[in-house]
């Protein structure tokens, strides 16, 4: 099995047949996992769920931070952009988190003018 490549059409076609789906869920902006004491936000989140048997597992992608239980959101303010596009950003220009952030947002999200900005700085 070590080192044998599958084909991600056949690997699709397998768990048809066996009944299990993978699907993303459309729109998402924010996840909240509330524990005893306090809230993980996940913002932006990609969400996928993957359903087998009956039974529903969920894979939640994105930037995380902690508040406590109960707060109105005085953790700090999500980010706008995803995080592939400001890792984008990062490598082709080696800048640093918040330099790309803030070139993403002076140029709308366009990731090729703002790698542009960063270089031209």
């Amino acid at each position: 099995m070590a080192g044998m490549k599958i084909n991600p059409r056949q690997m699709k076609q397998a768990m048809r047949q066996m009944g299990i789906t993978n699907e993303e869920i459309p729109n998402v902006t924010e996840v909240i996992i509330r524990t005893a004491d306090k809230e993980i936000v996940i913002s932006p989140a990609s969400v996928n769920v993957m359903t087998m048997k009956g039974q529903k597992s969920f894979q939640v992608d994105g930037e995380s931070f902690e508040r406590p239980l109960g707060s109105s959101g005085e953790a700090p303010a999500p980010l706008k952009f995803n995080s592939e596009d400001i890792e984008l950003v990062m490598a082709q220009t080696g800048c640093d988190k918040e330099k790309a952030v803030a070139a993403l947002e002076a140029c709308n999200g366009e990731l090729a003018e703002a790698i542009l900005k960063v270089m031209g700085e």
